[in-house]
């Protein structure tokens, strides 16, 4: 079977042909990036979208009567070659963009709007979807199809199904300007991280900084054509080791004032008009469909359900957290006290002297964990958690084509040798990738159907013989993103719109939250904490001090992510917009709140690009899945973490099923019960 596929695969190289045209001709059907060109896109636009409205107009003139086969599945169903496309396309404009990229991707959001709207108010599709929907109790449905059902007839609900011919006209014209900004909005900020750039001439204004960190600097200034100079940028992997470690104050301020200011600069990236054109047209929309503002609209179908409940839970986590960081504030200044410089704290202290602050009370420097946190062997460390949790195993993949060198593939199977999917990962930051780190996929699993899932990071590069060392932080993070990754990979449901990570927001970052959990745990950093160049294994000295200073920080970092779900919240709960100024209104905001002048929010409103995507009103979702992830570890804590009754629980009721029953439904039958708040306090140090 592998030598035909390898021959279909290099016929369809020889031909011209528009390889999303058909199903991609390559072992496993991985898509063809060796062979796909930037004129295949629009074309393949084009043709699925005809072709969906082809499959749809199918449906319509369908004389038999409607049931949930030839009306429901068959609109699952109805967009191959749409699907094939958008899931390279979209992945592609995140991390691997370019100018001729942008401007095409700029060019077809409208269009693609459009396409969605045509579908969403086609009113004699609708009444088809709504003739299934009123005979639910009398279909025999299963509870996934069901879910699925219902999942339909109200998502054409909200998307306007129901009003009447002028409203649906504003509407359409809302979604195409909304598509339109979203794309100008994060365009405008990875400008605004590409061209920022920081140089340093002088040996002196580096004090401070590791000698790794140096050399990377200096690899990056070369590569920019500046030999004998150092190079830093707004990425994570070059700001944040620069807050941490620089002694030179002036230069940490002005890279944090860079980061902070992004988009809020009154020059042609600037993205305060921006989004205040957004969230108009949010809450416009939000009004034409009823509701009185845009987090009532996006809650309802959410586990939170309103904006009230999200407020409350907020505000209720605001109590612990800011005494917290009052209290870690406090603490740095003693520390910058004694220097005895007479300088007050300032938010581009706060790295820095949290760092020292972590070696006088741990004896513990983030230096002196990185030699053991060896990309490579961080991410086997994940695989072998998954390997004995579930019993899957991930082999290395040759000759599949990536779209990017530094793109590795692995396929993975099950314990009985069954292919759950292919699953590629693109680590180190560049121009072209927007920044922080996700998950996505270039197929979604359909029944037999096996996904192919993508994890994108932005970590420190490796520089000439120094592998790429991660620190703690970026070791969640890539065990996050695994479990994202599990969620996609994992997943056994019959349809597209239930399965994976199709989930609400607000559970969708349970798995790859509770995965975070085991990166830390003793007898994990055993098994893959070894140090990159003599392959000692962590000494437990070292994880003891790692365990000590877990809730470490936790005030600051809790803090600042609340002041960003607040203010995403506060965005979207507002009833009118005559006269915004999004940044007063921040300010204001903020000011409410009592935030404190060393915090800033995580992402401040011009820089906020998880609500220009799904997280719009939705930013909480990572403190209300925080809840249950810790919940949840708490399960695995009292058995054992590689308990197999907790962990088959675990995968049968949460990573398997996707969206194919109530997510508080498949929490408690994995659980017993509903979560509780404490473990998360107490893992944050809270209480």
């Amino acid at each position: 079977m592998l030598a035909a596929s390898c021959m279909m695969y290099s016929c369809a190289t020889k031909t011209g042909e528009n390889p999303f045209l058909s199903e991609f001709q390559t072992p496993n059907g991985v898509p063809p990036f060796d062979q796909i060109k930037l004129e295949h896109y629009e074309p393949a636009f084009l043709k699925g979208i005809e072709e969906q409205n082809a499959n749809i107009q199918a449906i319509i003139d369908n004389a038999e009567a409607p049931t949930f086969e030839n009306v429901i599945v068959a609109f699952d169903n109805s967009s191959p070659i749409f699907d094939r496309v958008a899931g390279v396309f979209y992945n592609l404009t995140e991390a691997e963009t370019n100018d001729q990229l942008s401007a095409l991707e700029m060019k077809l959001a409208p269009i693609v709007s459009e396409h969605g709207d045509n579908i969403s108010l086609n009113q004699a599709l609708f009444r088809k979807i709504k003739a299934v929907y009123q005979q639910k109790d009398s279909l025999n449905l299963n509870r996934e199809q069901e879910r699925l059902l219902d999942k339909v007839y109200k998502d054409f609900v909200r998307s306007g199904a129901n009003l009447d011919a002028e409203k649906q006209a504003r509407l359409r014209e809302i979604n195409k300007q909304l598509s339109t900004l979203g794309i100008t909005f994060g365009n405008n900020v990875l400008n605004e991280n590409n061209e920022f750039k920081l140089y340093v001439e002088k040996e002196e204004d580096l004090a401070g900084l590791p000698e790794w960190f140096r050399q990377s600097a200096a690899s990056e200034a070369k590569a920019d054509g500046q030999e004998s100079k150092w190079l830093f940028t707004l990425h994570n992997a070059s700001r944040l080791p620069f807050l941490q470690y620089a002694a030179n104050r002036p230069l940490r301020e002005q890279i944090y004032k860079a980061y902070i200011n992004r988009g809020n600069n009154k020059d042609k990236n600037d993205n305060q008009q921006v989004i205040a054109d957004i969230v108009s047209l949010r809450l416009e929309k939000a009004k034409l469909l009823g509701f009185d503002c845009y987090s009532n609209f996006t809650l309802e179908n959410k586990m939170a359900k309103d904006s009230k409940t999200v407020m409350e839970f907020l505000h209720n986590l605001w109590s612990y957290a800011l005494p917290k960081a009052k209290a870690e504030a406090a603490e740095l200044q003693k520390l910058m006290d004694k220097e005895g410089k007479g300088e007050k704290l300032e938010a581009w202290d706060w790295w820095y002297y949290t760092e020292k602050l972590r070696k006088e009370k741990y004896n513990l420097e983030e230096e002196d964990l990185k030699p053991y946190f060896k990309l490579e062997n961080v991410r086997e460390g994940a695989f072998t958690v998954a390997n004995k949790l579930y019993g899957i195993t991930l082999t290395k993949m040759e000759g599949v084509p990536v779209y990017h060198p530094d793109v590795e593939v692995f396929e993975v199977k099950d314990s009985d040798g069954s292919q759950l999917g292919i699953f590629y990962v693109d680590y180190f930051p560049r121009p072209g990738k927007r920044g922080g780190a996700w998950m996505s996929n270039y197929r979604e699993q359909q029944g037999e159907t096996r996904p192919l899932i993508c994890n994108v990071c932005s970590f420190t590069k490796p520089v000439g013989d120094t592998p790429s060392l991660l620190t703690l932080d970026e070791v969640q993070t890539l065990f996050h993103e695994f479990g994202h990754a599990l969620h996609g990979l994992l997943t056994k449901c019959q349809y597209k719109g239930t399965s994976g990570t199709n989930v609400v927001r607000d559970f969708v970052e349970l798995p790859s939250q509770i995965n975070e959990h085991w990166a830390t745990e003793p007898e994990v950093l055993k098994m893959y904490a070894k140090h990159y160049q003599t392959g000692e294994t962590i000494p437990d000295a070292l994880i003891e001090k790692i365990q000590e200073q877990m809730t470490f920080n936790q005030g600051f970092m809790t803090t600042e992510l609340l002041a960003a779900a607040i203010l995403d919240m506060n965005l979207h709960n507002l009833t009118t917009t005559e006269g915004l100024d999004v940044m007063a209104y921040e300010k204001e905001a903020m000011d409410k709140l009592g935030l404190i002048p060393e915090i800033a929010p995580r992402y401040r409103t011009t820089y906020f690009n998880h609500i220009i995507g799904g997280y719009a009103a939705g930013y909480y979702s990572y403190l209300w899945a925080n809840v249950l992830d810790n919940d949840a570890f708490e399960a695995f804590k009292e058995k054992g973490i590689f308990d197999q009754e907790t962990a088959g629980l675990f995968r049968s009721n949460v990573l398997e099923k996707g969206d194919s029953e109530e997510p508080m439904t498949l929490y408690k039958n994995f659980r017993g019960a509903e979560p509780q708040l404490e473990a998360m306090l107490k893992n944050r140090g809270m209480k």
